[in-house]
């Protein structure tokens, strides 16, 4: 199976989209894009970041995550769909240590992982619905970089994901570096409010919000 090339922004959009943070990207990017609250890091200390891989599963059989690996590479994010079946863990520490061989950047996955001591402590960041120490099979075949829906999310092959311990944003290919402008913008805006808080305005006045009992509240 040939080598699938997706395309890649330059690492230093991606390095600054992980600097600025899933919740500000989020935002910026008019809302969208974000995955479920279900889907949790092993480590939330960890941010993810990258171009997504894709790969839709049978639950409870792992055999096209094998194959989804030699389609991935460095600054890749293998983002499975598992069906969210949380009963089996379809990746551990051995799949890890392939995918980091290889340079991949994570792994989202809407089902469960074990080994996850061993992965928090390899510095891999994983995105799971849950653990699981139940076995898979490794019979039923799979799809990879097909589009997917992950934590109720769309998406494609070649699509930035992000993470960190606020959640999980996808950021689609054609959209990257306009959602990094406006994702600086919007952390420029904070950090103005942040200031002028400092200086004694209250939220209600930057977000030109009614105080209560003043006229405006009150129509």
């Amino acid at each position: 199976m040939p080598l699938i090339h997706a395309p890649r922004p330059p690492q230093q959009i991606l390095t600054r989209l992980g600097e600025l943070g899933a919740a500000t990207v989020y935002e910026a990017n008019g809302q969208t894009g974000a995955l479920d609250s279900g889907l949790k890091p092993l480590d939330a200390g960890r941010t993810l970041v990258g171009t997504a891989v894709t790969v839709d599963l049978a639950p409870a059989d792992n055999w096209y995550i094998h194959v989804a690996l030699l389609q991935a590479g460095p600054g890749d994010v293998l983002v499975v769909n598992a069906q969210g079946y949380t009963e089996a863990g379809p990746w551990g520490d051995v799949l890890t240590c392939a995918a980091q061989e290889r340079g991949l950047a994570g792994l989202v996955i809407d089902g469960a992982v074990r080994d996850s001591r061993d992965i928090i402590e390899t510095g891999f960041p994983v995105f799971a619905r849950g653990l699981s120490i139940k076995g898979t099979s490794k019979a039923v075949p799979g799809q990879v970089n097909v589009p997917v829906i992950v934590g109720g999310v769309l998406i494609h092959p070649g699509d930035v994901i992000l993470g960190d311990a606020d959640g999980l944003v996808r950021i689609t290919a054609d959209r990257t570096e306009h959602t990094l402008a406006a994702s600086e913008a919007r952390a420029a805006k904070e950090a103005d409010f942040r200031d002028r808080i400092r200086a004694g305005e209250s939220t209600l006045d930057l977000l030109g919000l009614p105080h209560p009992g003043s006229t405006e509240a009150s129509r």
